[in-house]
């Protein structure tokens, strides 16, 4: 019996998978269980920023892995410190709660949210996805994530993206807290416009609600900044990240204000995995091989390259540096033809790609890309 058959059997089937099996990465590429070599253009879903088998990341790793793999937060461990110090430069926020996932950096800034507020509800937006578990999934849009599901987290009100008259109808308050994407990832890559996070910035201070970015899928160079907030000039109260925070090693971080953070108390939240020693290594060899080699400015320029090449090809291209979303006609079967010739695509609806490569993509890349994607939609 093969390995996808095994799956089936042994695996709930919860995923809709790709007919393929990967065995290794090298890279901006993956290379199947007989050997044959693909171009991903997905990055592990925007996470592998550094590239698949990174020496430099193994051998960091690596080190620590010989040192201390975990030991729960009973303790300080130096790694968990070290991590902290350098967030605080790259993000320009105050204090970091560590976690697993995007998943659960999202459920914490709820729960901080709450916490320093008083506040109960809730604002997000159509379209928006912030995760799968209980609390990230009230204020996630689609209601075939969130029907099964219910009751969830409440009150929660969803305004309409980029619709500052709507916004200012659904906020109040008894609005603890807006949460936003400021690029729609799992929507299919759509940028918030600057006059409605102005609104939203604007109405903070007539309501007094907090503001938490979700930078799950647009931190750590996604955009060509560090981070997506940095193309609007603003700075939230809390903000998310995880995903290329470990570039593939499971972390996740709540980043919050210093006016948040006074507000918390001993066991207001807690994990017994998060900012073990091994992740944080990880994430600290992540961010500085993203400085070593420039690769936020790599994200910026290859992603303009990118993007201007599709644009030979596809009416609508959208996005930031390595961010891009292509509306197409029945994206499911581009993803499947494309995998066949050795390209890795993600469709997020029938009509839109999302293209997330590593930041490490250079030219050649791009063309090879481009040039397999022409010969698909010719």
């Amino acid at each position: 019996m093969d390995c996808i058959e095994k799956e089936k059997k042994l695996i709930p089937q919860v995923y809709r998978r790709q007919n393929v099996v990967f065995e290794r990465g090298e890279g901006c590429y993956l290379f199947d269980t007989s050997g044959k070599r693909y171009l991903d253009l997905v990055a592990g879903i925007a996470t592998v920023a550094i590239g698949h088998s990174n020496p430099e990341f193994i051998a960091r790793v690596g080190e620590q892995l010989k040192k201390l793999v975990h030991v729960s937060n009973l303790y300080y461990t130096v790694p968990q410190i070290e991590l902290a110090e350098k967030l605080r430069k790259i993000t320009e926020m105050d204090r970091f709660f560590f976690c697993n996932s995007g998943t659960e950096a999202v459920e914490a800034s709820l729960k901080f949210a709450r916490k320093a507020t008083g506040r109960k509800k809730f604002v997000a937006f159509t379209n928006c996805f912030h995760g799968r578990t209980m609390g990230a999934l009230s204020v996630t849009y689609k209601e075939k994530f969130r029907k099964p599901f219910e009751p969830l987290v409440q009150p929660v009100e969803f305004a309409k993206f980029n619709d500052v008259q709507d916004l200012e109808r659904k906020v109040d308050g008894n609005t603890a807290a807006v949460i936003l994407e400021l690029i729609q990832g799992e929507a299919g890559v759509y940028p918030a416009d600057t006059d409605f996070i102005k609104a939203i910035f604007e109405l903070k201070e007539k309501y007094g609600y907090l503001v938490i970015i979700d930078e799950v899928q647009t931190g750590f160079g996604r955009t060509g900044r560090w981070f997506a907030k940095e193309h609007y000039g603003v700075e939230p109260d809390i903000m998310a990240m995880a995903k290329a925070m470990g570039s593939g090693f499971p972390i996740g971080c709540s980043a919050i204000s210093e006016e948040v953070a006074g507000r918390l108390e001993r066991g207001d939240h807690g994990s017994t995995f998060g900012g073990n020693p091994l992740a944080c290594a990880a994430s600290l060899a992540t961010i500085e091989i993203i400085e070593k080699h420039k690769l936020v400015e790599n994200s910026e320029k290859m992603g303009e390259y990118f993007m201007r090449r599709l644009k030979e090809i596809f009416s609508e291209v959208r996005g930031r540096g390595l961010m891009i979303g292509v509306r197409v006609q029945n994206a499911e079967e581009i993803v499947k033809r494309a995998l066949e010739r050795g390209l890795v695509l993600n469709a997020t609806s029938e009509d839109n790609l999302r293209l997330v490569p590593p930041l490490v993509i250079g030219k050649a890349e791009v063309d090879l890309a481009v040039e397999i994607l022409a010969e698909i939609h010719g």
